[in-house]
């Protein structure tokens, strides 16, 4: 019986364990620079060994950028789990299809090294290697895409999205649902629907990227948050037993490479919205965005108005992806600005009609405001017509975010008051904190709607209107 060598002794340890796998194959496809490990390595790698025993089906993977999060999953994990199953197939795919070239040329490189082939080539041979296609004698391959690319039709056991949006690319309704659309492809892509799996790694852009959709499409899925900066209040952990180590309030990721003075710099270069999603992982900063959460005040008994006003944003579609209808009901007092009331629903056209003359009846407004758009003119040209309601077209010159930074200042000084008790406070709070990154804008074009029109009226009150409120 011969002697095992040190070497042979790692080889195997690597062969059974990604988290040492990840250690040996780093060293060996980056040769130039030292491996610095880290506790969050360890938690990616456990969580897709997890993967490959087939207890989580679906994964999310959030973590910053620069974290090795691509090396991992699209890299090391498939050459590792090639080891056990060479059968597999796989797909990976970015928004680029040279962001998965890439990592399928490092892949490539490492089962092709010295060290690969010395202690792993018992297990498979490669049969074809280009830049986009690497497969294997036991039937596996690896076909690197991109959103809508080619291979996408490929029948595999395995899905890897990383970054299917840009960062620059966060607000594009555009490329989001292409990225959406893509996800909903590759869900019917199984060999074998009991031996198959996707994972999406991304650090966060917005309320709908492509995790806010999976969160909310995804039966029984796994979240992996790692943010950069710990925050107590937002201590994660899953399913297989992982919980975020850190204690520590503000505690670093990885302070070895993202030290204190790279993590300042990073928050001057990415701004509040962009260090709060691709480092922290949320959609927006978590004390607010372009209107803060603190500048809000707040009422539990309403003051005598002497103007109300109802502002409407509407859609007439009722998808779960489409755009509320949403009314806002608003009353100046001498304090300031008062939110009395909101709806928010997914009428279809006839109900919106009803809608708007049963929210004019409960509050009696002096005026009504819609926006003279698409999904606003016909809604206008039919109560105009039915009844006598006080409506006023309204068109709008500027983009959404503009027009939230004109009206954000009367929120910062104190005037603009919100009720403390109802029940839609904390949704309607969330909405206008989160924009412009969140999922749906709906509160927030209404409510700027509103106020341009209340500060306006307090410039040239307008005439109070007594007319009928159900029509003719």
């Amino acid at each position: 019986m011969r002697d095992i060598s040190i070497e042979e002794i790692d080889a195997e340890l690597a062969r059974r364990s990604l988290r040492v796998f990840i250690k040996e194959a780093f060293e060996v496809i980056e040769p130039e620079t030292s491996y610095s490990h880290n506790w969050h390595i360890d938690a990616i790698a456990d969580h897709l060994e997890a993967v490959s025993r087939g207890e989580i089906k679906k994964l999310i993977i959030n973590v910053p950028p620069g974290h090795m999060k691509s090396l991992c999953v699209c890299v090391f994990w498939p050459s590792w789990e090639w080891l056990h199953n060479p059968h597999l197939r796989w797909i990976f795919a970015s928004y680029g299809s040279h962001l998965s070239i890439r990592d399928s040329v490092k892949m490539r490189s490492l089962i092709m090294s010295e060290w690969y082939q010395k202690h792993f080539r018992h297990i498979y041979q490669i049969k074809k290697s280009t830049e986009k296609l690497i497969s294997n004698d036991k039937g596996g391959f690896r076909v690197a895409s991109s959103v809508g690319g080619v291979g996408t039709g490929e029948r595999v056991h395995r899905v890897v999205n990383d970054d299917l949006v840009r960062a620059n690319d966060s607000h594009s309704s555009l490329m989001k649902e292409q990225a959406i659309k893509h996800m909903q492809a590759m869900s019917t892509r199984a060999v074998d629907s009991t031996n198959f799996a996707q994972v999406l790694i991304m650090q966060r852009l917005t309320e709908d990227d492509p995790t806010g959709w999976a969160k909310s499409k995804w039966k029984a899925c796994e979240e992996l948050i790692i943010p950069g900066e710990f925050d107590p209040k937002r201590k994660f952990c899953t399913t297989i037993g992982w919980e975020d180590p850190r204690k520590t309030e503000g505690e670093l990721l990885w302070s070895e490479k993202f030290s204190d003075s790279v993590m300042n710099e990073l928050k001057e270069e990415l701004g509040e919205y962009g260090y709060a999603s691709q480092i922290q992982q949320l959609p927006a900063p978590p004390e607010g965005g372009i209107i803060k959460n603190n500048w809000w005040k707040f009422y539990t008994e309403k003051p005598r108005f002497k103007f109300i006003l109802q502002s409407w944003d509407t859609a007439f579609k009722d998808g779960a992806e489409n755009d509320f209808s949403v009314c806002t009901t608003w009353g100046i007092s001498e304090e300031g600005y008062f939110l009395i009331d909101r709806y928010k629903d997914k009428p279809q056209f006839p109900e919106l009609v009803r809608m708007v003359k049963m929210q004019a009846n409960a509050h009696s407004p002096n005026q009504i405001v819609i926006e003279d758009k698409a999904s606003g003119q016909s809604l206008l040209q039919s109560l105009k017509k039915e009844t006598l309601l006080p409506i006023k077209a309204v068109k709008v010159d500027r983009d959404k975010i503009a027009r939230c930074y004109a009206v954000s200042p009367k929120i910062q000084a104190g005037f603009v008051f919100l009720p403390e008790n109802s029940e839609w406070t904390a949704d309607y709070l969330y909405n206008m904190g989160v924009f412009p990154n969140g999922a749906h804008d709906d509160d927030v074009d209404s409510t700027t709607q509103a106020l341009s029109e209340l500060i306006l009226y307090k410039k040239r009150p307008i005439q109070q209107f007594s007319g009928s409120i159900m029509g003719r």
